[in-house]
């Protein structure tokens, strides 16, 4: 871990990434990718020792509220976020100054911060968002090392549920030859269905690897599924876009297992929905009337 001095801290559509560089081990991640320019080594975590306090002067300017977003590129919930709660601290800026938030996480550590997200989400809007790749445990060990397996992940979800914080799964990646299978597929969306989803992103059954994440995503291979990194040589080569061979059919099936459960599959409706502000009708006429 090292910290630097942030100049700013929210996007023109209020991203903010208050960790840069990640723990948790996945071997297909994209954020190790050259394209982003990461002068440092990946598990050494740079904190941004003033976004909290660049985060407060913003809120405090912004003339019009909307949702606040967090875990694109790191996961908030790093082992170092017990030390300096940066994520629970912008939660409650969040909570002060009225804005929505939604984040990205493979850790059941945000149930630490429920109040908040309930707090949140009684006047406006709070979504969690959870990346689920393989329903088989042993397989998430693998290839999801050091952080929450699926089967921690499903309960926080369900936590979430009952506590009214709505929720959206990522499914991704699929990789090609390992967990791009029906049964795979089955399993998770039966942990989504279970859990009460509002919806579930997909872009697809693959993988995208870039100039970086590629190297280690191949080493990663290597070490844990010999043969694999020259079976994916030989069938994609240099590519981007790894789609699994068993896409169309597996796409077919994941929209139709959402759709029979209402579960919400089209990415751009949920998209909508994430970055959506809403205030509610309770918490207006309270303000109004205080």
């Amino acid at each position: 871990m090292h910290f630097v001095r942030a100049k700013g801290i929210l996007s023109a559509k209020n991203g903010m990434n208050l960790y840069r560089g990640c723990s948790h081990g996945c071997i297909y991640c994209d954020s190790r990718s050259r394209c982003y320019h990461m002068e440092h080594e990946f598990e050494d975590i740079e904190v941004k020792e003033n976004a909290i306090e660049l985060l407060e002067k913003e809120l405090a300017r912004k003339r019009r509220k909307g949702m606040l977003s967090t875990g694109s590129m790191t996961d908030p919930y790093l082992p170092l976020e017990k030390e300096t709660q940066n994520v629970r601290k912008a939660l409650l800026l969040a909570e002060r100054y009225g804005f929505g938030f939604t984040l990205i996480t493979k850790s059941s550590s945000v149930l630490r911060d429920l109040d908040l997200l309930k707090s949140i989400n009684e006047k406006t809007k709070c979504v969690v968002q959870m990346t689920l790749t393989t329903c088989c445990e042993e397989l998430c060990r693998k290839i999801e090392p050091n952080v929450s397996t699926t089967r921690e992940r499903v309960e926080t979800l369900k936590q979430l549920h009952s506590a009214g914080i709505p929720t959206v799964v990522w499914l991704c990646p699929i990789l090609p030859w390992i967990n791009d299978t029906e049964e795979n597929i089955k399993g998770i969306l039966k942990y989504c269905i279970e859990a009460k989803v509002y919806g579930i992103i997909c872009f697809g059954m693959g993988l995208t690897l870039r100039e970086g994440s590629r190297e280690y995503f191949y080493k990663q291979l290597d070490r844990l599924f010999p043969g694999m990194k020259e079976r994916y040589m030989r069938a994609y080569g240099e590519r981007y876009q790894l789609n699994s061979p068993n896409n169309s059919a597996l796409m077919r099936l994941f929209h139709q297992i959402c759709a029979e459960n209402g579960i919400a599959h089209d990415n751009e409706q949920i998209f909508e929905y994430l970055n959506t502000f809403e205030e509610k009708q309770d918490t207006v006429q309270m303000g109004l009337f205080d």
